[in-house]
């Protein structure tokens, strides 16, 4: 059983950080993950940028709204994620078009920037 574990901060403390704090934490973390990078069992690894670079893709009974920030409803829970690579914001809100066109019902697609990624053992 694989299992997503989705980490959760205050942005506005960790923003703060300087580059040698922020260093020291993502050293701290790869010593965490190496006994699984070395098992084999760490999948994608991703830090996500500041919730104020997100957009939203609220599907709704009409045409999709596309919203700057991370909008979803407390109602709604994280369900899934995915990891994609785009040239532009643009292309990437035409897939997520496309993915609440396939899904049925309503939601919200949150789209956030990436400024890490290390794809794991489980890459490939």
């Amino acid at each position: 059983m694989l299992y997503a574990i989705l980490c959760y901060n205050d942005e506005t403390v960790v923003g703060t950080w300087t580059e040698e704090e922020d260093k020291k934490v993502m050293g701290d973390l790869l010593a965490v993950q190496k006994p699984l990078i070395d098992k084999g069992t760490l999948g994608p690894v991703a830090r996500l940028l500041p919730t104020t670079s997100a957009t939203t893709l609220r599907k709704t009974a009409g045409e999709p709204l596309v919203l700057d920030g991370p909008f979803a409803e407390t109602k709604e829970q994280f369900l899934g994620f995915y990891v994609v690579e785009g040239e532009s914001l643009e292309e990437v809100v035409g897939f997520v078009r496309e993915l609440a066109e396939a899904n049925p019902g309503t939601g919200a697609y949150e789209i956030r920037p990436v400024s890490f990624y290390a794809p794991g053992a489980l890459a490939g």
